[in-house]
């Protein structure tokens, strides 16, 4: 694991988390001053960047072809690129659902929701910086631990949101759209989560 040319991969991967970071960072500064006049503006930046990261995605698969013997096994290096992607792709769809549903202004829940979305994609991040040197990296069981407590508390927040959008409003419509909205959201988290669940069975596997 500690060949040079394998430090490709394992930088990849951040890289890749580095994105969704930034589409998360971008959607809450959306949702947070929001004026639906700019979301279409704000639809393209935010698929530009999902664009960059599935460049980064295809450009390491593309390497993994030709590779001969990769750092760790090639179906692990797959599914957690792929994983990853889906995290900034799930960021992505948030905003798209907030357009289609010509949302005029943001339910407080949702702040809140992607509060922890951030503290997500920035935990896994945190993950696969110290992923290339999981033998040695005293915090890597810690991160897994706190991305999973995280995604823990997105599905509470998931639940109470759900529950106050059902019992506090009478907009049929608004229930529509928001209901779609907190689901997508929590969808951010539960794809953060599998992508710590699968650097801990990597790590497991190569332990």
């Amino acid at each position: 694991m500690a060949r040079k040319q394998d430090a490709y991969y394992f930088d990849n991967f951040v890289a890749c988390a580095e994105e969704s970071c930034h589409a998360a960072h971008l959607l809450r500064k959306v949702l947070g001053e929001f004026h639906p006049d700019n979301l279409q503006k704000y639809l393209e930046e935010i698929h530009e960047i999902e664009n960059r990261a599935d460049g980064k995605k295809h450009d390491m698969l593309d390497k993994l072809a030709k590779e001969f013997i990769p750092p760790i096994e090639r179906e692990d290096i797959v599914a957690l690129s792929q994983h990853i992607d889906t995290m900034t792709d799930k960021v992505e769809d948030v905003l798209m659902r907030v357009y289609m549903s010509n949302v005029q202004e943001i339910e407080p829940d949702a702040l809140e929701m992607t509060d922890v979305v951030i503290r997500c994609c920035e935990k896994v991040r945190d993950l696969l910086k110290v992923f290339s040197d999981f033998r040695h990296a005293k915090n890597l069981k810690g991160l897994i631990i706190e991305i999973n407590d995280l995604e823990e508390q997105s599905d509470r927040l998931f639940m109470a949101s759900m529950r106050r959008l059902h019992t506090e409003c009478q907009d049929a419509l608004h229930i529509i759209a928001w209901r779609e909205i907190y689901i997508y959201l929590e969808r951010c988290a539960d794809a953060c989560e599998h992508v710590a669940d699968t650097v801990e069975s990597v790590v497991m596997k190569n332990s």
